[in-house]
């Protein structure tokens, strides 16, 4: 993204949102965070995809993730969009909000500053939308990876969770997880069984022994062999 790269620290803004004005620092707080943009409310490929956000959002949270989404339309067509969303996700009637906030910039001066406009993709007024934007936050508010998907192709969460699961293992440790790797959890315990494995894993590259390829009962490293390797 124009200005803004790896390592830098994520501009701090306050918006109006869903859940009312926030600071984005301050609702982040100590979490690790992902901010998505997307073209349009009420749109078919938007809706599938912030459902499957809303879906996928309680593996966000075990994982200390925060999401907050935007759009250029207003807080109204927001909150009029999120029954859209409900409904999709076949969400009970008793349930009136997303898992997360949804930040309304009308004016497009976050989408503008965070360099979120697709020059391709206009509205009937031949202004730009939002292209598919996401960026992932640390907790100390440096931009750890950033993603740019035009309006044409919708997102795949599975695949931001996984790159959430390589941050968090490899932040502040000399390792690298190779193509496709990915860890699986088959039951709630391997979670844990993850949280101890990065445990272990700073231990051992403390002591400056390598990792060995490695399998877990049902908690695996998959590719192949189901490997993590030291950089």
């Amino acid at each position: 993204m124009p200005g803004l790269l790896l390592g830098d620290v994520f501009p701090d803004f306050e918006a109006e949102t869903t859940y009312g004005k926030i600071k984005l620092h301050e609702f982040l707080g100590d979490s690790w965070g992902i901010l998505f943009s997307h073209p349009r409310d009420y749109t078919p490929v938007c809706t599938t995809e912030l459902g499957r956000a809303a879906r996928m959002s309680s593996e966000f949270s075990k994982r200390n993730v925060k999401m907050i989404a935007l759009s250029i339309d207003c807080l109204e067509d927001h909150h009029g969009w999120t029954k859209d969303i409900l409904a999709y996700n076949c969400e009970e009637s008793s349930c009136t909000s997303l898992p997360f906030p949804i930040i309304a910039d009308s004016k497009r001066e976050l989408a503008v500053a965070l360099g979120m406009l697709d020059p391709v993709e206009k509205d009937q007024d031949g202004l730009p939308l939002t292209a598919r934007c996401v960026f992932i936050i640390g907790p100390d508010k440096t931009l750890k990876l950033s993603l740019l998907y035009p309006a044409t192709t919708g997102r795949n969460f599975d695949e931001i969770l996984r790159v959430v699961d390589s941050l968090q293992l490899t932040a502040g440790r000399r390792l690298a997880t190779p193509a496709d790797w990915r860890v699986c959890h088959t039951s709630e315990s391997d979670l844990s069984l993850y949280r101890s494995l990065q445990q272990l894993t700073a231990e051992i590259i403390e002591t400056g022994t390598y990792l060995v390829p490695c399998r877990i009962t049902s908690f695996f490293f998959h590719v192949p062999s189901c490997s993590l390797e030291t950089v």
